[in-house]
């Protein structure tokens, strides 16, 4: 770690701060801070961060937050009830509003190897729960990758149970009142298709949800239409050294790329180049449309992912003979422009591609102030046109929860 960055510990004034701000939270698994910037956003305060990841900590003590570096299995061994965690942040004897955080998403994703539980990084949401019996929040928030949503705890055995199911009864015997669903981060004005599975829960029984919609594919206020790419892109440079950083595509890559338009994929090169640059990948089974992918500048981006080089899931910019750099990822993710990112240019993607995008954990953050404040509901005594009110709500409701349940 660099001399010049903080400790791991709170100054005063943050400590301060902390103690007086009605909604604290402790996030885990913390990553770049996405969902905890929409947190804040919405009203929450983050008193304290974790990652394992040192240059996660460095991009979150850079940008002025406090946090604790380590393995959470570690730090639960060494300090079983969160002592010096609460202490050196000022809230040893406070409530904690809100426990947060993504435990290790990649043995559960669809596009790994999908072991599960039977990856060690696969059993983390177990000490999540663990934290959250010890600290007691009023609320949590647990986000995941969808693909957890259909695991197993035995991998290839739809006879054992689902991990979701054992997440959700680990919480119920904490005596927490549960909600769920696979939400994508494009209906809540992020201009990027980002699904995640969410959880959230209350302690004390309150009517917790999940956000609802706030953007939509047709809108006749241009506010509340999808965001796009170019949207996200507006007022960046695209060449030069303005760019920043900026990764390179391999020559094999770019001699390729620059026969694809904007929108365009593989399926765009001229039919006698598309065997040579598609290699063994030609007449294999799938769309393939992440190879040689030019992005399209009318419509939301395609999910990041941690990098934009790799073959079968480029992400070149629109019209440039490179793909999106850093602060592009940025932008999708819906992190500020000020927000500093540390470590090599592989280091930045990677973060951001791992973030959970900002106006999604605002969305969040809204949802669990609302239930607290008991503001959520509008109610009357009679509702004319029944009929007409419940079409629109079933409309505005956030319908991959309900597909999911």
């Amino acid at each position: 770690m660099r001399d010049d960055l903080p400790l791991f510990k709170a100054s005063l004034a943050q400590v301060q701060a902390n103690r007086a701000h009605p909604f604290p939270v402790v996030s885990l698994f913390s990553g770049a801070m996405g969902l905890d910037i929409g947190l804040e956003q919405a009203g929450l305060r983050t008193v304290v961060a974790q990652d394992i990841d040192p240059w996660c900590v460095e991009t979150i003590r850079r940008n002025g937050h406090t946090a604790v570096e380590g393995d959470l299995r570690q730090l639960l061994q060494d300090d079983p009830c969160l002592e010096s965690v609460l202490q050196n942040c000022g809230m040893q004897d406070r409530e904690i509003f809100a426990v947060v955080g993504g435990p290790p998403c990649q043995p559960f994703s669809t596009a790994g190897k999908r072991l599960g539980v039977q990856d060690q990084r696969g059993q983390l949401y177990e000490h999540f729960v663990q934290v959250v019996r010890l600290l007691k929040p009023r609320f949590f928030v647990m986000e995941n990758v969808k693909g957890l949503a259909s695991m197993h705890s035995e991998p290839g055995n739809s006879n054992s149970q689902p991990v979701l199911d054992h997440i959700l009864e680990m919480f119920a015997q904490l005596g927490y009142r549960t909600v769920h669903g696979v939400l994508d981060a494009v209906h809540y004005g992020t201009p990027q298709f980002r699904e995640r599975l969410v959880i959230v829960g209350s302690r004390d029984g309150e009517d917790v949800f999940l956000p609802f919609p706030t953007h939509f594919p047709q809108h006749q206020n241009a506010q509340l239409r999808w965001r796009t790419l170019g949207d996200a892109l507006l007022g960046l440079p695209e060449s030069g050294a303005d760019v920043g950083a900026c990764a390179n595509f391999s020559n094999n890559i770019a001699q390729y790329l620059k026969h694809v338009p904007e929108g365009g994929n593989w399926k765009s090169l001229p039919e006698a180049l598309q065997p040579l640059a598609m290699g063994g990948a030609y007449a294999s089974g799938g769309g393939k449309v992440g190879f040689y992918r030019r992005l399209s500048r009318s419509e939301p981006a395609p999910t990041l992912v941690t990098s934009p080089v790799q073959k079968a899931t480029l992400l070149a910019h629109p019209t440039q003979p490179r793909p999106l750099s850093v602060r592009e990822y940025a932008r999708l993710q819906g992190f500020p422009d000020d927000w500093r990112f540390e470590g090599s240019t592989s280091d930045c993607y990677r973060q951001i591609g791992n973030a959970v995008p900002t106006p999604l954990g605002k969305a969040l953050g809204q949802a669990l102030i609302a239930t607290a404040t008991q503001t959520a509901v509008v109610r009357v005594k009679r509702m004319r046109g029944t009929s007409v009110h419940k079409r629109v709500s079933t409309n505005h409701a956030p319908l991959e929860a309900q597909e999911l349940e």
